[in-house]
This record gives C-alpha cells, structure tokens and sequence, in this order.
C-alpha cells in the first residue's frame, strides 16, 4: 500500500465540447481565486482515463471537478463525498467519466483511494462541438469556485 502525500485539484474533461469541458474551466477559475499553493497541485485531467491512475493512489486530499449528467437543470451545482462517487461504469456521470470511473475502482480495489475524495459538479447544457461553456454552466462557475475554497478550507489546505 502506497502512503498518499500529494494534495490535489483535478480538473476533467474535454474543452472541444462546451460544457464536457466544465472541469478545466473550473481549474482555472479556482487557480486564478487562490494565491500560489506550494502544497496543492493544479492538475488538467483533460479526458486521461487510465494515466491518472498515479495521481488518485498518491493523493491523501483529491478535489474533482467535473461536467456531471444528473438529470438536474442546467446549471445546478452538484457535490459528491467518498464512497458517494460512482465508482464503476455502472453509475456514469458523462462520457470521459467512465475511464476515470474505472480508475477510481481500481484504486479501491488496490487499497488506494484517497481518504480525502471529494467531487464538485454541475450539470451539463450543451455537449456539442465548440470551446465556450453554456450561459447557464458559465454562470455556475462563481458557486462552484466557493464550494472549491469551502472544501479546501476544511481540508486545512487554504
């Protein structure tokens, strides 16, 4: 079993997509919000699947943030802790979701999932082709970067 150290904000999806590619835009909004963190990595998960495997079992603290398809109206803000987060295809949050899914139950069943695992949402709009998100996703944005620095907070990394 690994000892988990790293501390970290992982931001998915696709930013060819509009909203598929809510989780980068939210990094990005949380990194400008923040002053520099020397014990929190920024990391742009783009739709890696597998490859992030390293990071999840070497992460004690695991922010994600993600364009997630709960059936909600767009927009709507959505918080997962732990064990709430699907963990197997089963339960898909959206497309790309389904690789780091897999990753999140291989951690698990290798005994390496981090203790600290927390997810931020929102629900999709428009999926089609383009770089901007969605008025209604866009204007979440601000939510979503407050419940960021709430999270963060408790976890004592800001």
């Amino acid at each position: 079993m690994l000892t988990p150290h790293r501390k970290a904000i992982l931001g998915l999806g696709n930013l060819l997509y509009q909203d598929e590619g809510f989780g980068i835009h939210a990094l990005r909004a949380i990194q400008e919000a923040l002053p520099i963190l020397e014990d929190v990595e920024f990391v742009d998960g783009g739709v890696l699947g597998m490859n992030l495997l390293p990071l999840v079992e070497e992460s004690s603290h695991l922010l994600v943030l993600d364009a997630i398809d709960a059936g909600q109206p767009p927009g709507t803000v959505l918080e997962l802790k732990g064990e709430k987060i699907p963990l197997f295809a089963a339960a898909r949050l959206s497309e790309h979701q389904v690789g780091f899914q897999e990753v999140l139950g291989l951690a698990r069943f290798r005994g390496n999932l981090p203790t600290s695992l927390h997810l931020i949402g929102v629900q999709p709009q428009d999926l089609d082709s383009g770089i901007d998100l969605s008025q209604a996703v866009a204007s979440a944005l601000p939510e979503v970067v407050d419940r960021a620095m709430v999270r963060l907070k408790a976890w004592h990394l800001i």
